[in-house]
């Protein structure tokens, strides 16, 4: 089974939301994870009542979506990897901090114990500046691997990175020989 977990990049949504269910169709196993900011704040993007709703029709299971829920997913319940799609700049610098304060970082912080893959898709606006460091450090970790990234607005967002979504399966493959998808940044 994967763990996808889904960060407050909330004009991101729709594009993981695509991919997700193309895992889903392809035949993956999923099993939903949510920041609480992802699982309970209304924007203009989606209404929260509406995007967990079809986050949990599309996976056929309830939204793993507090700290004491997400706990087990280490040794009681090992997932075989975890995405974290979109994951923001705010996630980035806390699992590169080892802060755990967050159903999603709770899950990460269990999943890595345990030396099993993770995959990054980045969606920051601070990921060229004050998150470069986080990204350097969690490259050099084991088990943390990143989705390919590039500046969606070099000009009105010159220290935006975001992660090309279309490509978690090729990713997630990869990963799963051992691999990071290359090159990192397109």
């Amino acid at each position: 089974m994967i763990g996808y977990a889904i960060c407050g990049s909330f004009c991101s949504f729709s594009a993981s939301l695509a991919v997700l269910e193309k895992l889903i169709l392809s035949g993956e196993e999923i099993q939903p994870i949510m920041s609480e900011h992802a699982y309970s704040t209304d924007t203009r993007f989606w209404l929260s009542s509406e995007f967990v709703s079809r986050v949990r029709s599309l996976c056929g299971r309830d939204i793993i979506h507090t700290i004491a829920d997400a706990e087990p997913l280490g040794p009681k319940k090992p997932l075989d990897a975890l995405i974290i799609s979109p994951c923001t700049g705010n996630t980035l610098a806390k699992l590169a901090q080892g802060i755990t304060d967050t159903a999603v970082t709770m899950a990460a912080k269990a999943h890595l114990r345990q030396d099993r893959p993770l995959l990054i898709a980045l969606a920051s606006n601070d990921a060229m500046s004050q998150n470069l460091s986080n990204v350097a450090g969690l490259l050099t970790r084991k088990s943390v691997y990143f989705l390919p990234m590039w500046q969606d607005d070099p000009s009105g967002k010159p220290h935006s990175l975001v992660a090309d979504f279309t490509r978690i399966p090729e990713a997630l493959a990869a990963m799963r020989e051992g691999r990071q998808l290359r090159p990192i940044f397109l």
